[in-house]
């Protein structure tokens, strides 16, 4: 089976024939790729299967997964194309890998974070956890899309309180809206901007250890 998307691969260092590994799918911001995010999951390989999923679009120097019309307007037609391109993805590493199905985890820091909300919206108990850094959930996904976010689904939202890319109200009509759709949220706050700190990278992988072993 041909791979749908080029991605990055970590896994851990002695693994065991036949055991199932949670799976952590981890997608970049607008112009970056699939290498920079790896620093954000440095020694999580030791828990998962790691795939750090390029764009398929170019954008500038590096990828996107999107195209925009406006601000916090996605070109409907390339969102959902990235959104089946990084579902067949998910569908791809689940046969080709030995993942255990019931914890898969998504990653991504802002057009990332905004992919990995959708498809935690979309694939029921496909997905177990997402860590949203600094993202969105654009409109026409809330009011078009079928939402179906299964029923283990927790997430993980973070956003710098001085965000100059994307607003910091931003973050917080994302955890209401998951809270109104009775999915646990654990939202944190920086004093940052578009950007992931230290501490922010050090709770949400404590919060993903948390939630893997759970």
């Amino acid at each position: 089976m041909e791979t749908p998307m080029i991605y990055e691969l970590r896994r851990p260092k002695n693994v065991i024939p036949g055991k199932k590994y949670p799976a952590l799918f981890v997608m970049h911001g607008i112009g970056s790729n699939e290498h920079n995010m790896l620093s954000l999951v440095d020694g999580l390989e030791d828990f998962f299967y790691i795939f750090s999923v390029r764009g398929h679009l170019s954008q500038g120097p590096g990828y996107a997964y999107f195209t925009i019309q406006g601000y916090g307007k996605p070109h409907r037609e390339i969102f959902d194309e990235g959104i089946d391109k990084l579902t067949h993805f998910i569908d791809y590493a689940s046969e080709q890998y030995p993942l255990d199905l019931n914890q898969l985890f998504l990653l991504g820091f802002s057009q990332g974070a905004i992919v990995s909300m959708t498809l935690g919206l979309t694939l029921g108990n496909k997905i177990k956890g997402v860590v949203a850094l600094s993202g969105y959930i654009p409109q026409f996904v809330k009011e078009e899309y079928t939402i179906n976010p299964g029923k283990n689904l927790s997430i993980f939202i973070s956003h710098g309180e001085f965000d100059q890319v994307l607003p910091f109200e931003w973050g917080k009509e994302n955890v209401e809206y998951f809270t109104k759709l009775g999915i646990p949220v654990t939202f944190n706050t920086y004093s940052e901007g578009h950007t992931v700190s230290e501490n922010n990278l050090q709770d949400f992988q404590t919060w993903l250890l948390n939630d893997v072993q759970k």
